[in-house]
Formats: structure tokens, C-alpha cells, sequence
């Protein structure tokens, strides 16, 4: 379901590109881009942490299902605004629709697959199929490319090509529904007994107290939002350099550089298993973002040859950095929280985004070239390490901090269900706390369920 739901994005978001940027029937310039950017992620980012408390309170199963038929009723709207001319705002406001189901999807497709993989292949799995996914992406803007040609470039033939995105949005639904109810989970939902009102009312809360009791999950979360700004900054600075450099619209070298990140990114599935298990997941986010720095610092040639070399370092080093940041997420955050988590990371991994672009956007040289953006790219990454280094607490701290946070989240829960049902006779009540209190051979079984220090890192 994941590579369906990656190509949907993929075919998406190119026909968007392309419907929007790249159409000579609509006309857009870097500022135009940076509110289309922000129109079309930051919403998300704002309600996504509450909206994620969904993910932890109803089954999971049923909200990919459901989440996946409007994303692919969304797109077929989008696609009939476009092709009948509507302005770029409405074909935007639409988009953000799409955008929204789209990492709803993300986000519990991720908070389940502790339920559907064991701990002890985690980092593997989570590597395998992200990496895929991001690869089904590419492949989902390759084929959408493809479309277009025969479609045209038209708000006609852009119209077309959003329309392979709706039936594989479909077939994505059909596929989470054959998930047994339950089985992503959550096991224990948050709020038991809550309306999901409720649920939504405290997401935010939640997500962020579990994310800053959490160090290595704080300290990933910093190094994705340092790559997301360089990126950003980068994506800017590749649409303008495509559309002023050689002939045509620009669209075959934005597919190129588009390709060699998705090569890098397929390479992270390999190197990011090995990394983490000999060296952690601190030393690996380092040195990634370490790498990241001089790869940024190449890009002051200006060069496409160069752009795309970097592309495949830079794109090795965002899927390095998102997987360590999913891993933590999976193992360090306790399940009746984790969805909630991971839309704090969407929101820190869309703000970030685009914050960089609208920012580039006010300096960025009319050609592209802008030395200036690069340095602040450097920066950036370098500050991205030092928080990382200070932040997270390294390999032979991880099991304890993961315990504490487990620990922490459960007798909060507890005592929110004691409250609940507490009775007016103290009689009555006491046996129910005592209840919920665990057995020693309880405790010790909930320890011993908890990953070995080489299986945390």
C-alpha cells in the first residue's frame, strides 16, 4: 500500500508541477511559487499534529481507507479545475486537500509498521520500504512526464495526467482495506473513552511532550529540518537555474536532477541498516549531514552537471535522515502517542520546506544564481550538527531514555482512566487503582519487550 500511495503522490505532484510551472497557458515566478508552496503545505503543517491524534484514537486501517478515497476524489477535482482554466488559487486550495489526505496516509502508514514488523528488523524494514516508497515517487513523476508528452502541456493535458493519480489513489484504498481491523493498531488508543473531538483538542500536546521527553527523537527531528531547509533553498534555486539555462521550459533538467535524488535516496535503503548498526543512529545522522556540507558547497559552480552529481549525495542524505528520524519514532515513542509524533514530523518536515523557499524567494537572482543561498545552506547544516551532537544522547544511553518515555506515557494513562472512573465511594475506587497498577512480573515483562541497545540504535 505504501508504493501505491507513493506513486499517487508522485504522478500528483509532477502533473501539478507541470500543470501549474510549467503550463504557457498560466505564467509563474519564484514568488508565485513560494505561495503555492506555502498554500499547499503549511495548513497541513498547522493541523497536522492535532489531526494526527486521529491516527492514535481510531483504527488505523480505517482511516488509511478512508483517507486514500479523498485524496483520489480530491485529484479528480483538482484536475477538472485545471483543465477548466480556474485560477492558480483555486487550483492550490484544492491541491492543499490532496496534500492533507496525502500525509495523513504518511503518517499511518508509518505509526503501523511496528505492528507488522518486529523490532528486530525494524531499521531494515523501515529502510526498505521507505527508500521504495520514495522510489515510487520518482517513478509516479516519471510516468506522469510520460503522460504529459502525449497528453500536452496544456491545462487540458495536465488534466489528464492528474487523472492516472485517481485511480491509483483508489487502488491504494482497496489494498488498506484488506488489513484485518486493528492490526496497525493503535493497541491502546489515546484517550480511551474520549471523543475524538477530544482526541484532536490535545494532539498537539501530546505529540510535542512526547517528542521533547524523547532526546533522540528531538535530535533526529532537528537534522530532517535542517535537510528540509537546504532543501528547500536547493528546490528554489534548481526551478529557476532549469527554466533560465539551455532551450525548452526547463522540465527535462528538473526530471534529471529529480532522478538522481531518487538514486540517492534508493541508496540510503543499503548504507542506512549497516550505518546504524555499526556506528548508531548519532554518528550516522552526522556524518551524514557532515557529507551534506560539502556537497552543498559544490553547488557554487552553478553547474547542471554538478547540480545533478549533488542531487545524489544530498538526496543519500535525506533519506538517511528520515529514516533514522521514522526509526526513532518506532522504537523510542510509545504506540498510543506515535501518530501523533509523526505528524509533528510532518509539520517540522512541510514548515521547514517552506520557509526556506519563501525566504530564497525574496533573494534568489532573477537567473538563479545566488552564492548567498548556498552559504546560508552551509550554515544551516552546520547548526543542524552541532544539534545533534549536543541533543541526542548516543547508542548506550537509547534503551534507558526509550524505557523512561514507555514508562512515563503508561502511568499517565493510567491516571487519566483512574480519574475518569473514579467513584464517589473511596471503597469502590481503590481496587481499580490497584488494578491498574502492574505486577512486578508485569513490569518485567513490558522491560523485556523493549529492544536491546544494538536493536534501539
Amino acid at each position: 500500500m505504501r508504493l501505491a500511495s507513493q506513486l499517487t503522490d508522485g504522478v500528483f505532484q509532477a502533473a501539478l508541477v507541470g500543470g501549474v510551472l510549467f503550463n504557457p497557458e498560466r505564467h509563474a515566478d519564484p514568488l508565485a511559487v513560494a505561495g503555492g508552496m506555502a498554500v499547499l503545505l503549511l495548513p497541513y503543517s498547522v493541523i497536522g499534529p492535532f489531526a494526527g491524534a486521529l491516527l492514535d484514537h481510531w483504527d488505523r486501517r480505517a482511516v488509511l481507507l478512508y483517507a486514500n478515497l479523498i485524496r483520489g476524489l480530491m485529484i479528480a477535482v483538482v484536475a477538472i479545475a485545471i483543465a477548466t482554466g480556474s485560477p492558480d488559487t483555486v487550483v492550490l486550495v484544492g491541491a492543499l486537500a490532496v496534500t492533507g489526505a496525502s500525509r495523513f496516509v504518511a503518517s499511518g502508514l508509518s505509526a503501523g509498521l511496528p505492528h507488522v514488523a518486529s523490532q528486530d528488523v525494524i531499521v531494515a524494514t523501515n529502510a526498505l520500504f521507505t527508500t521504495l516508497g520514495g522510489f515510487m515517487l520518482s517513478v509516479g513523476a516519471v510516468l506522469a512526464m510520460g503522460v504529459r508528452l502525449l497528453a500536452g502541456s496544456d491545462n487540458t493535458g495536465s488534466a489528464i495526467t492528474m487523472v492516472a493519480a485517481v485511480v491509483i489513489a483508489v487502488v491504494a484504498a482497496f489494498l488498506a482495506r484488506g488489513f484485518p481491523r486493528l492490526q496497525l493498531g493503535p493497541d491502546h488508543p489515546d484517550d480511551p473513552g474520549r471523543s475524538a473531538v477530544h482526541a484532536v483538542a490535545v494532539g498537539l500536546q501530546h505529540g510535542a511532550i512526547a517528542v521533547a521527553r524523547s532526546r533522540p527523537v528531538a535530535a533526529a527531528l532537528s537534522a530532517i529540518g535542517a535537510h528540509r531547509v537546504v532543501f528547500g533553498i536547493n528546490t528554489l534555486m534548481l526551478l529557476v537555474l532549469a527554466r533560465h539555462s539551455g532551450s525548452g521550459d526547463g522540465l527535462d533538467r528538473v526530471g534529471a536532477v529529480v532522478g538522481c535524488t531518487a538514486a540517492g535516496a534508493l541508496a540510503a535503503a543499503f548504507i542506512t541498516p549497516v550505518a546504524v548498526d555499526r556506528f548508531g543512529r548519532k554518528a550516522t545522522l552526522i556524518t551524514a549531514l557532515s557529507v551534506g556540507v560539502v556537497a552543498e558547497l559544490s553547488l557554487l559552480s552553478f553547474s547542471f552537471v554538478v547540480f545533478c552529481i549533488s542531487a545524489v549525495v544530498l538526496g543519500l542524505i535525506g533519506q538517511v535522515a528520515k529514516l533514522c528520524g521514522d526509526v526513532s519514532m518506532q522504537v523510542d515513542i510509545d504506540d498510543a502517542v506515535r501518530g501523533q509524533v509523526f505528524s509533528v514530523q510532518d509539520a517540522v518536515f512541510n514548515i521547514a520546506y517552506v520557509a526556506a523557499i519563501a525566504i530564497a524567494a525574496t533573494t534568489i537572482a532573477p537567473d538563479g544564481r545566488t552564492p548567498l543561498l548556498v552559504v546560508i545552506a552551509v550554515v544551516i547544516y552546520l547548526v543542524g550538527i552541532a544539534v545533534v551532537r549536543f541533543v541526542h544522547p548516543g547508542r548506550d544511553e537509547l534503551v534507558g531514555a526509550s524505557q523512561h518515555a514507555a514508562e512515563h506515557a503508561r502511568r499517565e494513562r493510567e491516571q487519566e482512566q483512574h480519574s475518569d472512573s473514579h467513584l464517589p465511594n473511596s471503597g469502590a475506587s481503590a481496587p481499580k487503582a490497584a488494578s491498574a497498577t502492574p505486577s512486578p512480573s508485569e513490569s518485567t515483562s513490558t522491560v523485556s519487550k523493549l529492544p536491546s541497545p544494538s536493536e534501539s540504535t
